[in-house]
Formats: structure tokens, sequence, C-alpha cells
């Protein structure tokens, strides 16, 4: 026994000495990636494969992310890819840049409106710019636009159809299930709780998605113009059958007959061109010497800068208590802006608004935190992105000058509830529902019986209070009475140039010229640096992307010219099937525009929907 127990004792301390080898070789492998200094940037062509879509501030990637693989929508944040693109404009390193669109999904119109514009600086500066994608939809080819050179694949297309489309209403299901939504709302085009209520869209709803998708197409329309003048867009628009059947039934002749495209060519010979502007490589895979976007960016942006100006983002859904970013969480937010308080060194705020809203409650905890800072004399600008409606616009109001951009959508200032109930569930299951009350509100709301009518005059009560705020918050903001916010609110949402005439925002621009006002009120002369009031990154997170790696800035592989706008309609069920979750798990009072367009791509995350969760949102 006692050698057995010897033998037992060295394999276990055999085992203990393996684990310690491992975990210290693990951990030393990982400290050194991530302090490890990126590799020197050569020289050749900067690689801008954009796999995945353009937002304001990316969802940190979790473990998850990693196990789901190439089936997570990837993110670039905005400000991160317009300072690289206006790096390569003076680098001597960048030959050229090569426009990558083959797994591009898109953005708001706003962000790639802002990418497109960079990309023209570099064109302009002499530099080419070499698009590529075997399928272009809106997004892409507004980009492509931008540059001095498209090429398309001999099996593609361009496929471009402006702003419209379906939506989801779920009155019949409800029927059937015996679910009752119970609605309260203020506000004549406040559609976002009409999917609860009707099987098609009113006329009001209908009267301003019209006006707001024409709008948005004009504007879209325009960036074409100013980029490529002779293409023929609007040909492809009214009639893209009829541009294919007079190019004999070849859709890549179609758009170079329009002036849509310059090249036609497959893969290889898009990147012999590029072997040409920026060299030949036998090590690389592509054949060319090429620049990796995350390694350039790495380089060349300064992402922990430490200015006078803080930089305040609001994206993504407004939430109560604290988010990850991508998310507004209210708490999250309002600390930072305490945190850089009380630092020091803040002279100004920009707060860069890119969110259809939320928690009424939460867009309130971010608007009084702003107002503390002003209250300490520090003036704040803001500049809206995309998206800044209803909840952000009621964000906005902290602002001394609002900045949006034509494209941007806002507005939507409204307010409404949903609260589902299953009295029609339990008699369609043969299930009764009884008890006792010991006052008129006691176990109420009855999401068995029904709310009673004490309850629904309750909430609903609520529901014109919060309006009646909201109208008074932004009428202090603009200058303007009550009435006449009421007039122009309604829950109605605006293109950025009906808002200026209205008077929601101040002037037109995007952060370049918030920067530049929010200086001229704190009076800081030429001073331009800013500093980012955002929570740092934790190990885990660092860990997480180190592990992830560059692989994510590669384009996958596109079976067709339709890939792309396949795609469409199943971002567009999995996005109503995630705001519908996010409507009946959030606050029952909420400030949010479901008119307007997912501004983050969490809505389109595989695990995030589907008919469980669709069920499991209405039972919680």
């Amino acid at each position: 026994m006692k050698f057995v127990r010897a033998v037992w004792k060295l394999l276990v301390g055999i085992k203990d000495a393996l684990v310690l080898i491992f975990m210290l070789l693990f951990f030393g492998a990982l400290y050194a990636a991530l302090s490890a200094r990126p590799a020197p940037i050569g020289e050749g062509v900067l690689d801008l494969a954009l796999t995945g879509n353009v937002v304001e501030q990316p969802a940190r990637m979790d473990w998850a992310d990693l196990a789901a693989g190439g089936t997570v929508i990837r993110e670039h944040r905005l400000r991160d890819l317009v300072a690289a693109i206006d790096s390569a404009r003076t680098d001597k390193r960048v030959k050229a840049l090569a426009l990558d669109l083959d797994s591009f999904t898109g953005g708001g119109q706003t962000a790639i409106g802002d990418v497109a514009d960079a990309i023209r600086r570099v064109r302009a500066s002499g530099k080419p710019v070499v698009a590529y994608a075997t399928g272009y939809t809106n997004d892409s080819y507004q980009l492509a636009a931008a540059a001095s050179e498209i090429w398309l694949n001999p099996l593609g297309a361009v496929v471009v159809t402006g702003p419209g489309g379906s939506n989801l209403y779920y009155k019949g299901l409800l029927d059937k299930l015996g679910v009752t939504a119970n609605i309260y709302r203020v506000g004549t085009y406040k559609a976002a709780v009409e999917p609860f209520m009707r099987e098609d869209m009113s006329p009001e709803a209908k009267e301003n998605a019209l006006a707001l998708g024409q709008a948005t197409l004009e504007t879209w329309r325009q960036s074409i113009r100013q980029a490529r003048p002779n293409a023929d867009v609007d040909a492809i628009l009214r009639d893209l059958p009829g541009a294919v059947a007079r190019a004999n039934g070849d859709m890549a002749k179609a758009a170079i007959q329009a002036h849509l495209v310059d090249k036609i060519g497959g893969r290889d010979a898009f990147e012999a061109r590029l072997a040409q502007l920026g060299g030949e490589d036998a090590d690389d895979e592509a054949g060319f010497k090429r620049i990796k976007l995350p390694a350039y960016i790495s380089d060349k942006v300064d992402r922990d800068p430490d200015g006078p100006i803080g930089i305040v983002t609001v994206a993504g859904m407004i939430v109560d208590g604290e988010a990850a970013p991508g998310t507004a969480g209210a708490d999250t937010i309002a600390h930072a802006i305490e945190r850089g308080l009380q630092d020091g060194g803040l002279k100004a705020l920009v707060v860069r608004v890119d969110s259809p809203g939320g928690s009424v409650l939460a867009s309130e905890r971010i608007r009084d935190a702003l107002l503390t800072a002003k209250e300490s004399g520090i003036p704040i600008v803001i500049s809206m992105g995309s998206v800044a409606a209803s909840g952000g616009y009621w964000v906005a109001t902290a602002g001394d000058y609002i900045f949006a951009e034509p494209s941007t959508i806002t507005g939507s200032i409204g307010v409404f509830g949903v609260l589902p109930s299953f009295q029609g569930t339990l008699q369609k299951l043969g299930l009764g529902a009884d008890g006792v009350k010991t006052t008129p509100l006691a176990g109420e709301p009855d999401l068995l019986k029904g709310p009673s009518p004490e309850v629904n005059q309750l909430i609903q009560t609520g529901v014109e209070a919060t309006y009646a705020r909201f109208l008074n918050i932004v009428a202090k903001s603009r200058k303007k009475s009550p009435s006449e916010i009421d007039r122009i609110a309604q829950g109605r949402v605006w293109d950025g140039g009906t808002a200026r005439q209205l008077g929601l925002v101040d002037g037109f621009g995007g952060m370049d010229e918030a920067i530049a006002k929010a200086a001229e009120l704190a009076k800081l002369g030429d001073e331009r640096d800013v500093r980012y009031l955002e929570p740092p990154k934790s190990f885990r997170e660092e860990l997480v992307e180190t592990l992830a790696g560059e692989e994510s800035g590669e384009p996958a592989e596109t079976s067709d010219a339709f890939a792309a706008f396949a795609r469409q309609p199943q971002a567009q069920l999995s996005a109503a099937l995630y705001e519908l979750r996010m409507i009946l798990s959030g606050p029952t009072i909420q400030a949010r525009c479901l008119a307007c367009p997912p501004v983050t791509s969490v809505a389109l995350r595989p695990r995030d929907v589907g008919l469980l969760d669709l069920v499991k949102a209405w039972l919680s």
C-alpha cells in the first residue's frame, strides 16, 4: 500500500507540475500578446476589407462571439475608420486604397456618408481608390461611388432600390394566441405601437414613412451625383429589369452601360490591379503588398487621447442601469461624464448621439448628468449621427447647440407603453383566474385577467404626463412654447434637413464641426484635442479581442451577385423580432422610435432572436 500511495503522490505531483507549467505558458503567451507592439507597417495598398458594418460604437466581443465564428456580424468604429482613411491620404507608405465590399453589410446613411467623404478626400489627393464587389446594394454602392475605380464581378450586379419595405404587424397572431396588447400612447404618428394594434400601417404612419423615405433617397442620390456625375442611377432605380433586358440579360453589362461601374473583372483581376498600384508580394495570398486595416488603425489612430474636449457617445438602445458599449446604459454614460468632471481638465463636451431612444427614465438620467456638467460652466454641443430620435432627442435637449446631417433621422417626440395580458390565452386553454383584492390596485396590473380600468387610467395618465414633460423639455431647449413643439411632435419622425427648418436642430455638420463649435463656446482658440469618456476595456474583453485576431477583417466568401441583396429580408426579420422582444421586456413607458432603422448590428446577431425569445419576451 505504501508503494501505491507513493506512486499516487508522484502522479498527482506530475499532474500539478504540468498544470502549473501550462498556466505559466498560457499567461506568459497572453501577456506577450497583450503587450506586444504591432509589427511595423510596410508600404503598399491599404486593404479596406469592410467585413461587417459601420457603427458609432461597436459592441465589445465576448466568448459567444468567438464560439459563433463567422456568423457574427463584425462592427467597424466610424471614427477609427475615418481617421485611418484620412491618415492614408498623406501617408507615403500607402500607395492606394482597396475598398473590398463583398462582405459589407451597411450602416446608417450618415455614417456611410462620413466614410464616403473621407474616401473622396483620398481620391482628391491623387491616390487611387479601387472598389470591388460581386453585388452592390444601397450602402455599398454609396461607398463605392466615392472611389476612383469601381470593379464588378462579371457575374455581379448593382441592385440599388432606395429606402422602403414592409414591417411586421402582430395583431392577428396575438388574437390567435389570445394575447391582449394593452396600448398606452400619445402622438398621432407614434407608429411604434401600431404592430400590436393593427394588421397594417395607418395612413398617418404611411405618410410619415413615405416623406422620410423620399428625403433619405434624395440625400443618397445627391451623394452619388457628387461622386459620379455620369452615373445614370435614376434609370436603375426606375426600371432595373428594363436596363438588364436592354443588356441582353447581362446585369454587369447593364451596370457598365449606366456608368455605375468602370471595370468588369473577377477577384483575381482586381488583385492584379492592386499589385500594379502597390507592388507585388508573392508571400501574400492576395498577391499584392497590402496593409491590413486593423494593423493600420493600431499604428496611426490614437484611441486614448487626452484633450480638453470630452466626447460622450450615446449609441444604441437607451436602457436603465449599466450596459456594455453598443448599448447606451444610462448609469454607464452618466458615471463616465462624472469621472471626466472629477478628473479635471475638461473644458467642453461633445455628445455624439446615434440612438432611436428607449427608456424614458434612462434618457432623463443621461440628460441630468449633462445638465450637471453644464452647471459647472462646461458648454455642451450635440452631434447627431444616423439616428437621434425619441429618447435620443430627449438627451440632445441638454445641448447648447445641436448639429445634424441632412440624412439624420430625428424627432419622434412621443411616448408609448405596451403591457401584454393573457386572459384570452387562458380562456383558449380552459384555465381560469380569480382572487381577492384588499385595495382597488391590489394585484395590479393583472396580466392573467387583464389590467383593471383604474390601472389603465393610471398608466395612460403617466404616459400623457411624460409626453407633457417631453414637450416642456424640448420647448425650453429650443426656445419655443410647448404648443409650438406639440404641432411638430406627436411622435412624427423627421429627416435632418426638415428638422433644421423646424428649429429642432441648429446647423448641419458632423463631429469636426461639433468639436470646432465646442472649442469656440469654451474659448479654446485653435485647440481641438479631445478625450473619449468611455469605460476602459476589461482584461476579459482585451483577451477576447486578442484571441479573435485580425482574421475578423478578412472578406468572407461570396456566393453570387444577390448574396448581399438576399441578406436584407433576413436582417429585417431578425431586427423586427429583436425590437419586439426589447419592447416587451423593457420599461412600460418608453420614448422610442421604431420607425427608425436599427443603429447597431446587435439586432442582427442570430443568438439574440428567434421564436423562443419571442415567447419568453411575452411571458417574462
